[in-house]
């Protein structure tokens, strides 16, 4: 079976945007989507694909979360087939052992203006290192992301498009449920 996975954004975060885990199942549940599964309280729907594309599926998500709970939360979505060549393409496999130390910033499109990124000089925040890879911008941060020049500015470099960012663990756990 097809899948497809909501990726919202900025839900839950710092007691703002209340959104619940058994509110996120039921307004999945409640715009058709079949096999509906919810991991972590920041915004990760796993369902059945709707026969949507993802951009169409997302559209409908922003638009139902906005009018029954008043938020904007951008979406991002991808099928779970994109989500595992993201996987697959994770240029610091050398980070994996330390899930929480790589992000994936999963972006709505393929930014078409990439200066502000191409702009930082790499050498200026190592260890830290990101790279751009289709509609993925993987960020490493040994040291930890909290502390990080590097997502500080990688995150100041507006692409253009909608942006939301996951760590490694909850990625590869995002796609466990979807395999599941």
């Amino acid at each position: 079976m097809s899948r497809q996975i909501a990726l919202l954004r900025g839900i839950n975060v710092g007691g703002h945007n209340s959104f619940p885990k058994a509110r996120q199942l039921e307004l999945a549940r409640s715009l058709g989507f079949e096999d509906v599964q919810v991991l972590l309280q920041t915004g990760n729907i796993v369902f059945a694909d709707p026969g949507t594309t993802p951009e169409e599926t997302a559209r409908a998500i922003e638009a139902r979360i906005s009018a029954e709970l008043g938020l904007s939360v951008p979406v991002v979505v991808r099928t779970r087939d994109e989500l595992a060549a993201a996987v697959a393409a994770n240029p610091f496999p050398l980070a994996v052992p330390e899930p929480k130390s790589l992000h994936v910033t999963f972006l709505s499109a393929v930014p078409s203006d990439t200066a502000r990124l191409d702009a930082l000089d790499p050498t200026a925040f190592a260890p830290d290192r990101f790279r751009l890879v289709g509609r993925e911008l993987f960020l490493w941060c040994p040291d930890g992301v909290g502390r990080s020049k590097l997502a500080e500015a990688v995150g100041r470099a507006r692409l253009g498009v909608t942006a939301t960012a996951r760590n490694w663990n909850t990625v590869t756990r995002i796609l466990a449920l979807a395999d599941a």
